[in-house]
């Protein structure tokens, strides 16, 4: 296989993510992996522990070729927008080969039948599909009933049930829906994705944030690379407050156009930012079962980064751009090859964002936002136009 493709955080990179580079290059046999990499903010609706380029290089250094940014307008949206904004770039870089995703249980076929049977959205399924969530069943877990209940086959409900296969799931129903060429390689991961534990060796991200927070980078020594241990440092950065005076100074009505503000969120969001000052006491007062703590703090994201609803779904329908944030040196072809056969923008250097598309730049304009803010928060200058040669 010449391309193989993998969509990621690296929030911070560890072994587990190394392990997964290792099997696309050994066990698949893939001569180039291309990374889609999240920004400067994460789809837990937070700032990465680390900078882009940083992560980016560190990605290069484990084995990757080449690392593309997932814009922010999907990188901080929930799972389904994250999944088709990632195939969406490469789709419209026309990359073929595979696409490697680690997950908690399943197999290539389970994937491939359940996100089949989930993209025939009809009426009947929106109208059973909506009396679900209207009893506070969580959306991936009410699209699974509604197709079982529709279809009377008998499908595996761990595919919705863990962070990693729903995203593995999201990623096969847009690689379905899309038409792409890509075929599908779940890999089983070790380990829970939201175990707070810190283990030595294979360990989640979450446990290796938790540490940093807590300023105990020590203990992370052994859960990740030398040449990401080197570069942790003190987390979490000062946003909070710039999160909470953009709240307040949002009319409820502008905040009720965001992505996934709806059945009148926006008020209760308002409501409580009067009594609690922070945004860890207002996500924890605001959040219910059916309103998860993670939704929240995206819906305080998109208000403080100006992305709106109406902006993510003209972004999904529309071709964006392909921003290069690092490649290896040995393996600088990539570029001319994927610049020959994409559809999209290949940036590289600041010129090259100077002919995209009104939609497209108004994207971009925010990932130059998001790179702004995350240089004041951490004190640091961070050139939105680089691509680190690693």
């Amino acid at each position: 296989m010449k391309f193989c493709s993998c969509i990621a955080e690296y929030n911070p990179f560890h072994l587990g993510h190394l392990k997964h580079i290792d099997y696309i290059k050994n066990q698949l046999s893939a001569e180039k992996i291309v990374v889609i990499m999240s920004g400067n903010f994460t789809q837990r609706g937070e700032p990465a522990v680390l900078d882009k380029f940083t992560r980016a290089r560190h990605a290069i250094l484990a084995g990757a070729d080449i690392v593309i940014e997932l814009p922010t307008v999907f990188a901080t949206a929930n799972a389904e927008i994250f999944a088709k904004g990632a195939i969406n770039i490469l789709s419209g870089l026309n990359v073929s080969g595979g696409l490697c995703f680690g997950v908690e249980s399943g197999d290539k076929l389970s994937f491939l039948s359940l996100a089949d049977a989930m993209n025939n959205e009809s009426k009947e399924f929106k109208r059973i599909l909506k009396s679900k969530l209207d009893q506070g069943i969580s959306l991936a877990k009410a699209k699974f009933e509604t197709v079982k209940e529709l279809s009377g086959e008998e499908f595996d409900q761990a595919l919705v049930s863990s962070p990693n296969n729903i995203l593995g799931l999201e990623y096969t129903k847009a690689i379905l829906k899309c038409g792409s060429t890509l075929d599908i390689y779940p890999m089983l991961r070790d380990g829970d994705h939201n175990d707070t534990t810190l283990k030595k060796g294979i360990t989640s991200a979450t446990s290796i944030r938790e540490v940093i927070k807590t300023a105990e980078l020590k203990k992370a020594k052994k859960s990740v690379p030398p040449f990401v241990y080197k570069d942790l440092d003190e987390y979490p950065f000062c946003f909070d407050k710039m999160i909470m005076a953009s709240l307040i100074t949002t009319p409820t009505d502008n905040l009720a156009k965001i992505l996934d503000c709806t059945e009148g969120l926006e008020n209760r969001i308002k409501a409580f930012s009067k009594d609690h000052h922070t945004a860890d006491t207002l996500v924890e007062k605001v959040s219910t079962k059916r309103y998860p703590q993670t939704r929240i703090r995206r819906i305080l994201l998109s208000n403080f980064l100006g992305i709106d609803k109406d902006l993510v779904l003209d972004a999904l329908s529309s071709d964006l751009y392909a921003k290069v944030l690092a490649v290896n040196s040995s393996s600088m072809d990539v570029i001319p090859e994927l610049a020959a056969s994409s559809k999209i923008p290949l940036l590289t250097r600041k010129s090259d964002s100077g002919g995209l598309k009104k939609l497209a730049q108004k994207c971009f304009d925010i990932d130059l936002l998001a790179n702004d803010l995350y240089s004041l928060a951490t004190n640091l200058k961070y050139n939105e136009h680089q691509m680190v040669i690693v």
